[in-house]
């Protein structure tokens, strides 16, 4: 294959920029347009997201990892060199976008033409804002016969101060005025700032692990130059290398000579343990050393959930496969843990929902490993009041990320729940019922705001961990669909927390247990109790299912045993008769009770902790 030479493609004509939006407002659709136009992948029916390259993108038709690809575009006689970063949309991934906009120096910003502003393209316009990057408005599918442009240009100057006449009205899918989108992006947005003459400085800001060729980095160029056989140095691990291969995305891989200070691409240097490539790490060449670049801002994780695998003799494969997979992911967070009941394991702290099953999915699919996913917690905090315990923890605050790890309320001060800034846009008329699900929720109104005539944009205070498991299905069962959700951290509260345990026949099932808020305990258990019910097959014996906070039991159920009618040869006779063989049948299911090994089904877990949106 021959080798592209970049040089021809000077600082001054490369332009790098992403594309955000809110979910499916058609940002991939954008992208394959405009890889066609610049020529980088031939024109044909099948190109539907050609960036989503995951098995699981392709079934939930949403976009999970940010891929880059390399244009070449000539506009008034000068080629250009066009890096695009198509971006996910969903809250959960939100992560992925702030990486991407560090390698960027603008954005467009994709807005439904039938859909308007939405709660997503507030947050990700914010992060482009905050970043000090040029924004490019663009209403897409006016091809819709619902579309109204004109309303969701006033929005956008409304919310964003950005003029109407900024804006290029498109249709990604039949590609109209797509060619205006590029000619924009030349015009507005800056090149990068920097210089081949200075020495190397590359940011990695994504990686991927190859059986055969080891650890591939994305980097973005912010200085220098690199080709194959240089001698690098990293600045996290300290370890030197040799490049193998450098190249450009299009959106497969080029090989090319060299990159150069402002390009954004790949390059495999022989690294084989997935911890080096850190992404955030500064690479420069050796002897060489520069300050390194400030790197990325580590994720927070909002929801922790156990998994361990199966079968523990799968416990080494599935080690190796999490620690792949966490390359490729970086904001996912790993601690050891082991359970009675499951075995070795780890505690996985995941931004969202979505993003947990999503990266289950992705065990299953690329890894080929099932395992087994606790019920979702959120980390809580207690100011201990115990001087033992500080002095055992060396400090008066700690995180709970388990509940079993939750303190006696004998020895706290205060307990303190993570909360979250919580934005809804939705249609006016859906406001009354939204209004009641966040009060049902303990969340706090800070702001509501009229985008236009139709549509409503609300701020609340929520506990995050009134949210985290339903409350996006609940918010879109109640609006038909049209309302959408976006979250920011917003610190911690004290809060009146109770850790609730489940006990099957006096047994505490510790997978079970939830630290829940004390005025939620008694619903809460009993809702419990009722699901066990359901998921628990029936024994030869009874099954008594409670709910108890401390050693005091607030819900029960009983599962009943099967039973055998022992008396059905008895006719007439001795009443005696009857009753000793009644007595017998109850003695025995006493004693199986007693030794008898209660199961749940192992996929019971988030089925029976979620609560039951219909009601």
């Amino acid at each position: 294959q021959e080798k592209l030479d970049m040089s021809t493609y000077p600082v001054e004509s490369i332009r790098n920029f992403s594309i955000i939006a809110h979910v499916d407002h058609g940002k991939s659709t954008l992208a394959d347009r405009l890889l066609e136009i610049t020529g980088t992948i031939s024109k044909t029916d099948r190109n539907k997201q050609v960036l989503d390259k995951l098995q699981v993108e392709r079934e939930r038709g949403i976009t999970v990892k940010a891929q880059s690809a390399s244009l070449f575009y000539s506009h008034e006689g000068i080629n250009y060199l066009l890096n695009l970063i198509d971006t996910p949309g969903h809250v959960d991934f939100s992560y992925e976008v702030s990486r991407s906009l560090s390698a960027c120096q603008g954005v467009i910003l994709v807005v439904d033409a039938n859909e308007g502003i939405q709660a997503q393209t507030v947050a990700n316009f914010y992060l482009a804002f905050e970043a000090q990057l040029s924004i490019i408005p663009v209403i897409n599918k006016i091809d819709l016969k619902n579309a109204d442009p004109e309303r969701v240009e006033k929005q956008i100057e409304k919310l964003f101060d950005i003029p109407t006449d900024e804006c290029i009205r498109i249709s990604a899918k039949q590609g109209t005025n797509v060619e205006k989108v590029l000619q924009k992006v030349i015009e507005k947005i800056p090149p990068p700032q920097c210089n081949t003459a200075d020495p190397l400085k590359a940011l990695v800001f994504d990686s991927t692990f190859d059986h055969y060729r080891g650890v591939i980095a994305n980097v973005a160029l912010f200085g220098g130059e690199i080709a194959k056989g240089n001698k690098i140095m990293s600045a996290h691990t300290k370890k030197r290398y040799e490049v193998n291969e450098v190249g450009i995305l299009t959106p497969n891989e080029q090989p090319t000579q060299k990159l150069y200070a402002g390009q954004v691409g790949y390059l495999i240097a022989g690294m084989k343990e997935v911890t080096e490539a850190q992404i955030g790490d500064t690479l420069f060449l050796y002897k060489q050393p520069v300050e390194p670049l400030p790197g990325f801002k580590s994720a927070k994780p909002m929801v922790f959930a156990g998994m361990y695998p199966v079968d523990q003799t799968e416990y080494n494969n599935l080690k190796s496969a999490l620690e792949r997979l966490t390359l490729n992911d970086s904001s996912v967070t790993v601690h050891r843990d082991s359970s009675l009941a499951l075995g070795a394991g780890w505690r996985l702290g995941f931004l969202g929902l979505l993003h947990m099953e999503v990266f289950n999915q992705r065990l299953e699919q690329e890894y080929n490993m099932s395992v087994i996913l606790t019920a979702p917690t959120v980390p809580y905090k207690a100011v201990l009041s115990s001087a033992k315990l500080i002095k055992e923890h060396g400090k008066d605050e700690i995180t709970i990320i388990n509940p079993a790890q939750f303190p006696d309320k004998f020895s706290v001060s205060e307990y303190l729940e993570p909360t979250v800034l919580g934005t809804i846009v939705t249609p006016h008329e859906y406001i009354g019922k939204i209004i009641a699900l966040c009060q049902d929720r303990r969340a706090v109104q800070k702001d509501m705001l009229y985008i236009d005539e139709n549509r409503v944009m609300l701020k609340y205070l929520f506990p995050l961990n009134e949210i985290v498991l339903d409350f996006y299905d609940a918010l879109k069962s109640l609006s038909s669909g049209y309302a959408s959700f976006d979250y920011e951290d917003a610190g911690y509260q004290a809060a009146d927390l109770i850790k609730m345990d489940i006990l099957l026949n006096g047994n505490p099932v510790e997978e079970l247990s939830s630290i829940i808020h004390h005025d939620k305990a008694y619903a809460t258990g009993k809702l419990l109790c009722e699901r066990l019910k359901e998921a628990i097959p029936r024994q030869l014996f009874e099954i008594a299912i409670q709910a108890a906070i401390g050693k005091k039991i607030i819900a029960r159920e009983t599962l009943k045993a099967y039973r055998k009618n022992v008396v059905a040869k008895c006719y007439g006779g001795d009443i005696t008769r009857r009753m000793k063989l009644l007595k017998r049948q109850a003695e025995s299911k006493r004693l199986m009770r007693k030794i008898g090994n209660v199961e749940v089904p192992r996929d019971a877990f988030i089925r029976v902790l979620k609560r039951d949106t219909d009601k």
